[in-house]
């Protein structure tokens, strides 16, 4: 059987957020029904469930009308359009991504993960036999790793290199300049480059105006790029579970296809009706245009709360996606976080994840909070918090 290390984020939220009237733990914008997708969309008249529709399996890689939607938004202002043909839907990011991994990778191979970031975008490549190296971040750079770094990981067998971008969980960005690097770099030596995009388009501190502004890793001219993303994040429906995987390469999407025949025959009909429906143009602009202010009033609310405790609590601000990573201490020493989770679910109701059990070990003292739910939820969730931490803080040991 294939050997894999527990996957601990999915692990302690499985554990706890059932638990938790105060779930500020959760990664997507904060989720709609039909009824309230519906409202957001131009278009009142179409049954976005298509009814009369027989249910059968559909077009296997997904439907056309999906595919063309995301081909015209990785599309937007780009001068090669993406063909819908080059894009594959799946269910879900996750599935995305271990269909790429189980296409491409396997032992011999040597793979490059951008870090801290989802476990599972190292640790499944690991599990299909190849060797990984983590390309790490770290807090006093602001979570933006050295392309020097990533040079020195390259070996002769470095088949992929994998990005998460935005970062979950620090909420950065990869900027603009830095991903020209990597795929001049990766072009060079003809290495794939995956890129997770499934908090993009949240950006809260950064607009396209700005140098730094990072654009798909499809819009930068190299073919052997691969972007996953899902509905879930950025766009408020984690419960229709539709993901895709896009290319600017026919041959690493038929590969990824022939890979997929075994894993997955279609994708619920239902689920991509709704899809469709979300990223029409009819829809897509309303429901983005929400979940960006949503993520923007609610990050502000959120600040204030740093800032309120800086003699205990300190991060590196984040400026896209729907989460971040705050660091508590104690005179310089980090707080034993699995702790203060486990009690702030358990004690006052409110979901939180610990950094070193869900992201690595190195990462004690942080906690990963999830920022974009409904507004008044982090208020409430906040203030749960703020009165336990008054209490009970000192009681908290310090780790080394």
């Amino acid at each position: 059987m294939v050997k894999i290390a527990k996957f601990g984020v999915e692990e302690w939220m499985d554990t706890y957020q059932p638990k938790c009237k105060y779930d500020i733990a959760e990664t997507c914008c904060a989720s709609i029904s039909v009824d309230q997708l519906k409202e957001l969309s131009e278009d009142k008249e179409t049954d976005i469930l298509h009814p009369g529709k027989k249910l059968d399996y559909g077009e296997i890689r997904g439907s056309s009308e999906l595919r063309n939607n995301l081909a015209r938004l990785y599309s937007s202002k780009v001068g090669t359009p993406l063909p819908a043909d080059n894009v594959i839907i799946t269910p879900g990011a996750i599935a995305a991504n271990h269909l790429v991994f189980y296409s491409l990778i396997g032992p011999g191979d040597h793979v490059i993960c951008h870090y801290p970031t989802y476990q599972q975008l190292y640790a499944t490549p690991e599990s299909l036999g190849a060797e990984v190296d983590l390309w790490i971040a770290e807090f006093d750079k602001k979570w933006i790793p050295d392309i020097e770094d990533l040079k020195r990981l390259i070996k002769s067998n470095t088949k992929l290199i994998v990005l998460n971008n935005p970062n979950n969980p620090t909420g950065a960005i990869l900027p603009a300049p830095l991903l020209r690097e990597i795929v001049a770099l990766a072009k060079s030596k003809s290495i794939t480059i995956m890129s997770d995009e499934v908090y993009r388009p949240i950006f809260t501190g950064i607009t396209p105006l700005t140098p730094d502004f990072p654009p798909s890793i499809l819009s930068l001219g190299y073919a052997n790029t691969i972007t996953t993303g899902s509905l879930s994040k950025a766009y408020s429906l984690a419960g229709i579970r539709t993901g895709w995987i896009a290319s600017r390469s026919p041959e690493i999407i038929e590969t990824i296809a022939d890979a997929r025949h075994y894993t997955t025959i279609s994708v619920s009909q239902l689920d991509q009706q709704v899809a469709a429906f979300a990223l029409s143009q009819n829809t897509v602009h309303k429901l983005l245009f929400r979940n960006i202010e949503l993520a923007k009033t609610n990050l502000e609310i959120l600040e204030k709360f740093v800032i309120k405790h800086d003699d205990i609590c300190e991060w590196v601000k984040p400026v896209a996606g729907t989460t971040c990573f705050v660091r508590f201490h104690r005179e310089g020493k980090p707080i034993d976080s699995v702790t203060l989770c486990k009690r702030l679910a358990e004690e006052v109701s409110v979901g939180t994840v610990p950094g070193d059990y869900s992201f690595g070990a190195e990462f004690k003292g942080f906690v990963r909070i999830g920022y974009v739910c409904e507004t008044q939820q982090l208020k409430d969730g906040l203030e749960k918090v703020r009165v336990w931490l008054r209490k009970e803080f000192d009681d908290l040991e310090v780790t080394v």
